[in-house]
């Protein structure tokens, strides 16, 4: 039973924080492409908002999925007859809560690496016949891989840790959305010590080993 209660959160949020990585992995890169250099009007606002996941309160987040994407609002009502079912309390609303929360790190990240690529090498690039597909993926992306590592890293971490709006969007099913920050905090509030000290260890674990490597990868 312990063993269930245990591993059931972990393999959850691993999966759920694997498949949130590769959607800002990619959101991230392209966005973060555009923002880095391309001026235009409404970009300030704009960069404001995909930010704003930084600093709003998880809960707030939670609240806004929820008047979003709930049986309520038109987008939900959409989404409901499209799949069948809503959207609200399931593993798909865990990934959606962790994407967002995710996001800012992977882009903020990827963005700041995007503009301390010396724009020289990239024009020396363009003059020698090379498009711009070529030159983002030839000069670009692997003069910034150590910046792309950090943002892998850290939105990854963000997303594994993820607690607030997950709990909020995604409800605390066994199995089927109870990561392992709300598996801790229910464990706790049920004085089931062992368990929440077996998640809190692990969890500790595996954040160390990630923040681990990012330190080594920035060196």
């Amino acid at each position: 039973m312990l063993q269930n209660e245990f591993l059931s959160p972990i393999v959850l949020s691993l999966k759920v924080a694997s498949i949130s990585v590769t959607i800002v992995f990619i959101l991230g890169i392209m966005i973060g492409k555009i923002f880095a250099r391309k001026q235009f009007k409404g970009k300030t606002l704009i960069e404001t908002i995909l930010l704003l996941p930084i600093v709003l309160p998880p809960t707030v987040i939670g609240f806004l999925l929820i008047f979003i994407f709930g049986t309520n609002s038109p987008l939900g009502l959409f989404i409901e007859r499209l799949i069948a079912q809503p959207i609200i309390f399931t593993f798909t609303a865990a990934v959606i809560a962790s994407t967002i929360v995710a996001f800012p790190l992977m882009y903020q990240t990827v963005k700041i690496g995007f503009q301390a690529v010396d724009i020289g090498i990239e024009e020396a690039a363009r003059i020698d016949g090379a498009g711009e597909l070529k030159v983002f993926l030839h000069i670009t992306l692997p003069l910034s891989i150590k910046s792309i590592i950090a943002g892998l890293v850290l939105s990854f971490a963000r997303s594994l840790g993820e607690f607030g709006a997950t709990f909020m969007f995604a409800g605390n099913i066994p199995g089927k959305t109870q990561t392992a920050p709300t598996a801790i905090y229910i464990a706790m509030e049920s004085g089931n010590m062992n368990l929440a000290w077996l998640l809190v260890a692990t969890m500790v674990i595996i954040s160390f080993f990630f923040i681990l490597i990012t330190t080594v990868t920035q060196k």
